[in-house]
């Protein structure tokens, strides 16, 4: 088990073993995915960082909502773009996942800072269809001068299936740590360490079934971090940690934390 490369970003409660526990969309297993209720449950439960999608409302604020469409996790219909924050805040984002949870709002990007700032780290993950053509202006920017705001810079993690975006956040400032999410059709056949060096990026996210020893032992010759998603079986997890990843996204953060606390307790 060798998690032995430099975070790529801060963690509040970072054990030291070099592998991060992320929440998938938040304790997504428990909670409505991508609400307030799944994020505290996420810190709650000891994940080192927490896994959001934002995107843009019609009138340009940062939200935090996976998919373009609203049908599948609220009781609104249409694009997130098509709404302005103020028409978002009046759906209903947890019913869909069972009743105990009616009432749930669509979060701004915002109002998850508000919950992590000084307790733990973000990966944020840009969707494509809120990526313009330039991202001075564009949702790039907008999170940016959100989490520098409230004094994240140290503690976020950006990534996005678009990789103008990654290109975006490195036009903005080159130091900024992003993850490219592999998107085997933009990616053309090159390897690996060919598209992280391509898009100038700091590391390499993945799915599990993506996740095959030949990468693992190109990312760990060339020291590129990779983080795998979603694993929410015990036993994949421990394959994926053994393979070297230097973190997994899941949507069952306790199972994850205290795997890896038994694992590195007897490393």
């Amino acid at each position: 088990m060798d998690h032995s490369f430099e975070p790529l970003v801060k963690l509040y409660n970072d054990n030291g073993d070099g592998f991060t526990v992320i929440a998938h969309r938040g304790a997504s297993a428990y909670y409505p995915e991508n609400t307030m209720s799944a994020f505290k449950a996420a810190l709650e439960m000891g994940a080192e960082m927490i896994e959001a999608d934002v995107s843009l409302s019609k009138d340009g604020v940062p939200v935090v909502i996976h998919d373009e469409e609203l049908r599948r996790t609220t009781n609104g219909s249409g694009l997130v773009s098509d709404h302005t924050v103020e028409e978002l805040k009046r759906l209903d984002a947890g019913a869909w996942f069972g009743q105990a949870h009616a009432g749930e709002q669509i979060p701004t990007l915002e109002e998850l800072l508000t919950l992590a700032t000084g307790k733990i780290a973000l990966n944020i993950e840009i969707k494509p269809e809120a990526v313009g053509k330039t991202p001075f202006g564009g949702i790039e920017e907008k999170v940016v001068s959100l989490v520098e705001q409230y004094g994240m810079r140290d503690y976020v993690l950006y990534s996005s299936f678009a990789y103008k975006a990654i290109k975006h956040f490195h036009e903005i400032n080159v130091d900024i740590p992003v993850a490219l999410l592999y998107d085997k059709k933009q990616s053309s056949g090159r390897r690996l360490t060919q598209l992280v060096a391509d898009y100038d990026a700091d590391a390499f996210n993945c799915s599990y079934w993506q996740y095959s020893k030949k990468w693992a032992e190109e990312a760990k010759e060339a020291q590129i971090p990779i983080f795998v998603y979603t694993v929410n079986d015990e036993r994949k997890m421990r394959k994926v940690i053994q393979r070297g990843a230097s973190g997994i996204f899941t949507d069952k953060p306790d199972v994850l934390k205290h795997l890896v606390d038994n694992m590195w307790k007897t490393k």
